[in-house]
């Protein structure tokens, strides 16, 4: 065990304070990660103040992690020393069960190990990227392409591919009209993702307040949801809609927004049932379905469509010491789009 700098949650109830944790020595298949971004998420916020069950204290949370290796274990051939990687939602899986052996390691049917807040292999909590380095086996490393600079990259381990997975598996594309709903860390990204994708793609959002960074990031339309002459006029149009937001939203509202054998994906993850009402699903053969992060492969997969299409998230750096005003920014949605630790500030 070695001793490393990080940001923890002392409870639910506490603001984070600077700490030190340990982390496992570098065992056959691990790779050491000198982490130089984390990003903050919004379930950052919902695990540790316990909005999504109990959790054990201290917890350093964070799993949009990028960094630099700089030490691997003696049987690991996937990284190297030096290599520019990736960390995101999740540091290990059974490896065997039917979902893991296609590639969807966030579906595993015994459990995935989440970066954070989970139990490990060895019995211990998982602590995640608020902090110095971290040691994960290279199976759940991902390689960050050169084109994509480490700070705009962090936000892509977990927002990019939250979004990018459901864009992916229900066709987003030329011809697909695509409805991103909340324009946040999270639906930022899927515009520009869908936009490259060449989907028409419009932004739902509570207000008009967005609408030049919507429109500037590749949205074709930009609609307020407060107003409900949108959901008259857009009614029946489109293909996929993707929910960003982690609130309460009118399922069946936006469900009749849906075209002919249209889906309705929930990404964000309110604390909250989402009531829906099954007529409003017959009507045209419609979906409401969710979708959570990707599998590792789909992972490098976003990544290097990210650096092929110029795409990172749209960041404000801050200092560790900026942790808990960042929080309380997230919360009044007073951030655009992603807040990103310099980790550096911990060392």
């Amino acid at each position: 065990m070695f001793t490393v700098n990080a940001y923890a949650a002392p409870s639910a109830t506490e603001a984070l304070v600077r700490t030190t944790l340990e982390r496992r020595e570098v065992g056959p298949h691990d790779v050491l990660i000198e982490i130089r971004y984390a990003g903050i998420c919004h379930s950052d916020i919902h695990t540790v103040r316990g909005e999504w069950g109990e959790v054990r204290y201290p917890l350093t949370p964070g799993h949009e992690i990028a960094g630099v290796v700089t030490e691997v274990g003696e049987q690991v051939t996937k990284h190297a020393v030096g290599d520019r990687v990736g960390v995101g939602c999740m540091v290990d899986s059974c490896r065997e069960c039917v979902n893991c052996r296609n590639g969807e390691e966030q579906y595993c049917l015994n459990g995935m190990t989440g970066t954070y807040a989970a139990v490990g292999r060895d019995g211990e909590i998982t602590q995640g990227g608020y902090s110095t380095h971290i040691v994960v086996t290279e199976d759940f490393v991902v390689k960050i392409p050169d084109g994509l600079e480490l700070d705009v990259a962090a936000p892509l381990l977990c927002a990019g591919i939250t979004t990018y997975s459901p864009l992916h598996h229900w066709g987003a594309g030329p011809g697909k009209k695509v409805a991103v709903v909340g324009l946040g860390g999270l639906g930022h990204m899927a515009v520009k993702l869908a936009h490259a994708m060449g989907a028409e793609v419009t932004v739902l959002s509570q207000t008009l307040n967005k609408q030049d960074d919507g429109l500037r990031l590749g949205a074709d339309d930009y609609y307020a949801t407060s107003d409900p002459e949108t959901f008259t006029k857009l009614a029946n149009t489109f293909d996929l809609i993707v929910n960003t937001v982690s609130a309460r939203i009118d399922v069946d509202a936006y469900l009749s927004l849906l075209a002919l054998n249209g889906s309705l994906v929930n990404v964000g993850a309110p604390a909250e049932p989402l009531p829906v009402n099954v007529f409003s699903l017959f009507t045209g053969r419609r979906s409401f379905a969710g979708s959570s992060i990707g599998g590792i492969r789909e992972t490098q997969e976003m990544l290097d469509f990210c650096a092929e299409h110029g795409l990172g998230a749209e960041i404000e750096v801050i200092p560790a010491d900026k942790i808990n005003d960042a929080y309380e920014r997230v919360l009044a949605s007073d951030v655009r789009y992603r807040f990103v630790i310099d980790v550096a500030t911990l060392s």
